[in-house]
């Protein structure tokens, strides 16, 4: 094949340590009960640039296992969502999403004003700030057990309409990092809408069609049909300036029935594996000197859109009649960033924009993804607490 045997040799015997390594942080998160998201971050950086020691990973080997990742990652969440869930999220969550686009997107972009960053890096950082991880969320839901909690159709519906939003988004932030013009980012918004608005309504009317053109009795043919149209969408989605991820999403989004049920089981794993090699890949980027000195301006973001996360949350689960408890829970559980917070900073860093937008977003990264769902598993204590402090000692109802 032309390659070195023994290189060939060297870099198998490193991936596979690399896995057993991910499969050790993997079980420790699972021990203490938290995301190995930020674990797998801090490996990339310990062993990344300027870390201890250095992989021997070629540039489009680290590059392809990412972008493999983040597809397989935004193809799951996609499945988690139902047609009934969209039209309940695109019916009664647009006040709400609105809500967290301002209070969320803004501190990003005066954080990126005030560190002197150009127009390119407002938008970036907006976006990382913006976006709850939807993973880490739904894992976080899921382990607590409070899928049939009053206030999880809120928490699914702000999640829903942030990933919708990311569609029109991503795009926008390509052309944008690309240097095109006026009439480039209006063509790109134009077809991430019309995609949008073609996947959506697949997804509302006609879901029961790919699902039945996909179904079939063999899991082996099911999953390589599932991965086939992904594919080939996620590539169409790039020709059109889209984001292959963003593509990836709305095929999830398109599937029904049993075919999602059964998708979603059987790409699980690969998705583990691959989002896995895609937080590691993007930590190997990322000096761990550079994290040290974004840690300052991370801290204050986190703190500060932790708080708007909570104020949104609380605010929309109350609209929908939700007692202090269940209102403090749908606010904490969305504190957790994650998955479109990195791949905002990775086009960052790919395109060369702001040298600090990769660390920043690495930092913030792992201070929310393992905060928030500390966080969130105290949201009934701090409902009480904060009952207390302002009924004179008498405990929130739920």
């Amino acid at each position: 094949m032309g390659h070195d045997p023994i290189e060939v040799e060297r870099v198998l015997v490193e991936l596979g340590a690399v896995v057993i390594g991910l499969a050790v942080l993997a079980r420790l998160a699972d021990r203490i009960a938290l995301s190995p998201i930020p674990l797998y971050l801090l490996a990339g950086l310990l062993f990344g640039t300027g870390g201890i020691a250095a992989p021997d990973f070629s540039e489009e080997f680290i590059e392809l296992g990412a972008e493999i990742g983040v597809i397989l990652l935004l193809l799951t969440l996609g499945l988690e969502y139902t047609a009934d869930e969209l039209r309940t999220s695109l019916r009664g969550g647009v006040p709400g999403g609105l809500a967290d686009l301002a209070a969320n997107a803004t501190p990003g972009a005066l954080a990126a004003v005030l560190l002197g960053w150009d127009a390119k890096g407002v938008l970036l950082l907006a976006g990382v700030t913006y976006i709850s991880s939807s993973g880490i969320v739904s894992k976080l839901l899921r382990d607590l057990g409070r899928l049939g909690n009053r206030e999880t159709p809120t928490v699914l519906s702000l999640l829903v309409v942030e990933d919708l939003a990311m569609a029109v988004y991503l795009p926008i932030t390509s052309v944008v990092l690309a240097g095109g013009g006026a009439d480039r980012a209006l063509r790109s918004v134009l077809g991430a809408l019309a995609l949008l608005a073609v996947v959506l309504y697949l997804a509302l009317r006609r879901g029961q069609v790919l699902s039945r053109l996909l179904a079939a009795r063999s899991n082996e043919a099911l999953l390589l049909g599932v991965m086939g149209v992904t594919l080939l969408v996620a590539g169409i989605a790039q020709r059109m300036n889209v984001s292959a991820a963003v593509g990836a999403f709305l095929v999830g989004i398109a599937l029904s029935g049993t075919v999602q049920q059964r998708a979603s089981s059987l790409i699980e794993p690969l998705r583990d594996l691959f989002a896995a090699l895609f937080f590691l890949f993007f930590g190997l980027q990322i000096d761990p000197g550079d994290l040290l000195s974004s840690l300052p301006a991370a801290v204050v973001l986190a703190v500060v859109t932790a708080v708007t996360k909570v104020l949104v949350g609380s605010w929309a689960a109350g609209r929908a009649g939700v007692g202090p408890r269940g209102r403090m829970r749908a606010g904490t559980a969305l504190i957790a960033r994650g998955e479109f917070s990195i791949v905002i900073a990775g086009l960052g860093t790919a395109a060369g924009v702001e040298p600090e937008i990769g660390s920043l977003a690495a930092a913030y990264v792992l201070l929310l993804a393992a905060g928030g769902p500390v966080v969130a598993r105290s949201a009934d204590g701090l409902a009480d607490l904060w009952a207390r402090r302002r009924r004179g000692g008498r405990p929130a109802r739920r």
